[in-house]
């Protein structure tokens, strides 16, 4: 069996034990280690209660050394305290010595204190010792100020010390190596002082005061233009800031962005203005670094706008153009008080963007205006226009009055961006692009117009258009809606920029037209109103033109006023009646006349002052077609023409006739007259070539007047039916008198009598010169007769 050393303790089975023998063996070994166990608990026990009171005692000390040690801090900086006390004691005493002995040393003269008393020598000797450990002190103070950062103080003392020592400002070149070193020493905390100024005044953060301090400090030490310039770099940079934080919102708020970026730099401009008056005075280097500041940053501000800017093309970009120049500008008007003049540069500088955008915007204008009868868009429009231009409304066709709104809108769309500053410096420039834009729209009209090119080869080119003035109430409705354009909405709207606060149309159009240089009114305008003026007369004549042409011309292009009137045998005819009237043309021309002005008195209501001068147009062209026309003369002038004086009898009543015309119907006949005068004039040269005397043949002046007032006079009392008398063949087809779309008028109505002439039944028959214009034709064709008697 194998054996181990556990036999002993553990028997073998087959050996048997007892169990007391087992627990006394047991239980007596388990005693002893409860025992031994136990002791061991009882000395760790007592160790732990030691350590713990070798502890407490530990931290006790601990807490009395601590607070032996605050004690101790607070003792050294009491002793602090009172060494520093009694430096300034000594310093003190050091300097009451000194003054006393400088005062006693100009008491008494250096002989005899040298000889009477020898002791005064000696102090007198050790005075430069005193005053060398006086410098000392004074710049170990002045190192303890900077140190603590007391710099005013330590500006103080330099300064005093300055005042106190003139060699410290002088030359060196003569000074002791004693004294030369005490100046480098002071200079060096000068600059020392100068630096913390300076590190203070480019702080961002600190305050205007302390910064205006630091500024007043540095201009004590002698460093006036560099303080300036840290006073221009401190309010630059802050300028600065404050646009680079706005700058991300120009998309957000492109109409206002140049506005308030004026606002931004013009504040800041004048800020910096005041802060210079303030620290600096008066003083023109300063004033003229602030102006020099002033103009970069001006040129800064408006390359911003120019990049920052809405396209310039659109409408955007113009009403942020006018807001720019408007708050420059009047921002400019407030500096001038500080002294600024800044507003020439400025205008100098924007005035290219600025006539750029207007370019632009009034090039987009133009294509609208050229597109305007062409186009079927559709605009808003004011409803400040929609009542002067609907009066001029024909038919339920309204395409004449929506191009008028359109044309109309285009303007106002513009006009609605300017500004009363921008219509001061940029007015001329402006009043001349609307005029530009009149004169498209004038030509767009005269395309409405009939036309000598107006056949039935040209169907394609009226099919183009929206609408075509036909008949002559559409005519006297186009012509009547440009005059009203240029004579009252162009120039109410432009006047009401000028001066906002009038709002009364007629106070307006006086204004404009009884404008004297010595009014406020400005002479542009008044050349504008010329300009359109002209453009309107251009549409005008092409009417008159036309509808003369017309009335001239048969459709198989044949003339109806010819000098066969004058020629054939029908001449005596017309005189076997005790009363002659004007050759058939000329009374067809009455009776057209009279229709148009009926017609013009329905379509142009309440505008007298267009229907007069249409009729006076119309008249002139009459006259100035017949004196122009060298194929009615050349009949007179060809000897195989057989002339009679009754010819030349007939013609010069015919103009006598015109010109009565145009004075009864109390429309300007000046220029009618002239004409008139000349072609009487030639008819009696002409007649006179051929041998007919003026002389013996014509009648009486007063005859002639007398004549043309009769005929008028019957003209208008005849019924329809006497009227139907005219040859149609030879004067005019219903075609060509009465217009198919409107009612014809007899010449015999009261209506027509009271619409066209303006004198009485008793003003007709009296024979006597009431009119200078007919003296003075009467006086002229004697002088004449005269002439060739």
């Amino acid at each position: 069996m194998e054996s181990s050393e556990e036999d002993d303790d553990f028997p073998s089975i087959e050996s048997i034990t007892s169990q007391s023998k087992i627990d006394s063996v047991y239980q007596s070994r388990t005693e002893k280690g409860i025992r031994k166990l136990c002791c061991e608990l009882l000395d760790l026990k007592d160790a732990v209660e030691n350590f713990c009171g070798n502890m407490r005692t530990k931290y006790l000390a601990f807490l009395r050394i601590s607070e032996e040690v605050v004690e101790m801090k607070h003792e050294l900086t009491e002793m602090q305290k009172h060494i520093s006390s009694q430096g300034l004691l000594v310093q003190d005493l050091v300097t009451g010595v000194c003054s006393e002995l400088e005062d006693w040393n100009k008491s008494c003269s250096v002989n005899d204190v040298a000889e009477e008393n020898p002791l005064v020598c000696e102090e007198q000797d050790s005075t430069p010792s005193v005053l060398c450990n006086e410098r000392m002190i004074l710049l170990d103070n002045i190192d303890v100020l900077l140190a603590e950062h007391k710099v005013e103080e330590a500006m103080e003392a330099l300064v005093a010390e300055e005042r106190k020592t003139p060699e410290l400002k002088g030359s060196a070149d003569n000074l002791s190596e004693e004294a030369h070193s005490y100046r480098l020493a002071f200079l060096e905390r000068k600059a020392t002082v100068e630096d913390q100024l300076v590190e203070l005044a480019e702080q961002p953060l600190v305050n205007i005061d302390e910064r205006r301090k630091a500024l007043s400090f540095l201009i004590k030490l002698g460093k006036g233009p560099s303080a300036h310039q840290l006073l221009l770099k401190s309010f630059g940079s802050r300028l600065q800031t404050r646009i680079d934080v706005f700058l991300p919102s120009s998309s957000l708020c492109p109409r206002i962005f140049s506005a308030t970026l004026a606002k931004l730099v013009f504040s800041g401009i004048s800020a910096i203005t005041k802060e210079s008056g303030l620290v600096f005075g008066d003083n023109p280097a300063y004033t003229n670094r602030v102006v020099q500041w002033a103009e970069w940053e001006i040129e800064y501000f408006v390359r911003l706008v120019k990049e920052n800017a809405p396209s310039s093309e659109t409408v955007s970009a113009l009403h942020a153009a006018c807001l720019c120049i408007q708050a420059s500008l009047s921002y400019c008007s407030l500096l001038e008080s500080q002294g600024l003049k800044l507003s020439k540069l400025l205008l100098v500088l924007l005035r290219p963007y600025i006539e750029e955008v207007l370019e632009l915007n009034f090039r987009r204008a133009r294509k609208a205006v050229l597109n305007l009868l062409e186009s079927e868009e559709n605009l808003p429009v004011s409803p400040r226009f929609v009542c002067p231009l609907s009066a001029f409304a024909t038919s339920s066709d309204d395409a004449l009055i929506d191009n008028g709104l359109k044309f109309m809108y285009i303007i106002d769309e513009i006009l609605g961006q300017l500004t009363p500053l921008a219509l001061v410096h940029f007015g001329a420039n402006i009043l001349n692009r609307i005029s530009q834009l009149y004169d498209k729209y004038v030509d767009a009209l005269n395309k409405a117009l009939p036309g000598p090119s107006d056949d039935d080869n040209l169907t394609e080119l009226k099919e183009l258009l929206p609408f075509r003035a036909e008949t002559d109430s559409q005519q006297l409705a186009l012509l009547g809606m440009a005059y009203t354009i240029f004579d009252e909405l162009l120039p109410d709207a432009i006047w009401n920029l000028w001066n906002p606060q009038s709002e009364s149309k007629e106070l307006v159009a006086g204004a404009m037209e009884n404008a004297s240089p010595s009014t406020p009114l400005p002479v542009e305008v008044k050349e504008w109103r010329r300009h359109l003026q002209h453009s309107f007369d251009k549409l005008r004549d092409h009417f008159c033109r036309q509808y003369v042409l017309s009335f001239i011309y048969s459709r198989e292009g044949k003339t109806r006023l010819n000098a066969q009137i004058y020629l054939s045998e029908s001449v005596e005819d017309q005189y076997l009646d005790s009363d002659p009237l004007p050759s058939l043309p000329f009374q067809a021309l009455f009776a057209k006349l009279q229709q148009l002005a009926t017609v013009a008195g329905d379509v142009l209501l309440e505008r007298e002052k267009i229907q007069k001068i249409l009729l006076a147009r119309l008249t002139e062209t009459v006259v100035m077609w017949l004196s122009e026309e060298q194929e009615f003369w050349s009949a007179f002038e060809d000897d195989s023409s057989a002339i009679q004086p009754l010819g030349l009898q007939q013609l010069i009543l015919d103009m006598h006739f015109t010109v009565e015309i145009a004075r009864f119907a109390g429309y300007p006949s000046r220029h009618v007259h002239q004409i008139a005068s000349a072609i009487i004039a030639r008819a009696i040269r002409t007649f006179s070539a051929r041998g007919i005397d003026p002389q013996s043949t014509l009648p009486v002046d007063e005859w002639f007047v007398e004549t043309a007032k009769l005929a008028i006079n019957k003209l208008l009392g005849t019924s329809g039916s006497d009227t139907s008398e005219i040859d149609e063949d030879h004067i005019i087809h219903d075609d060509i008198i009465s217009d198919t779309d409107e009612t014809a008028s007899s010449l015999s109505t009261v209506e027509s009598v009271e619409s066209f002439a303006s004198a009485s039944m008793g003003e007709l028959e009296s024979p006597m010169f009431t009119d200078p214009e007919s003296e003075d034709i009467y006086v002229h064709t004697r002088v004449i007769y005269l002439a060739f008697s």
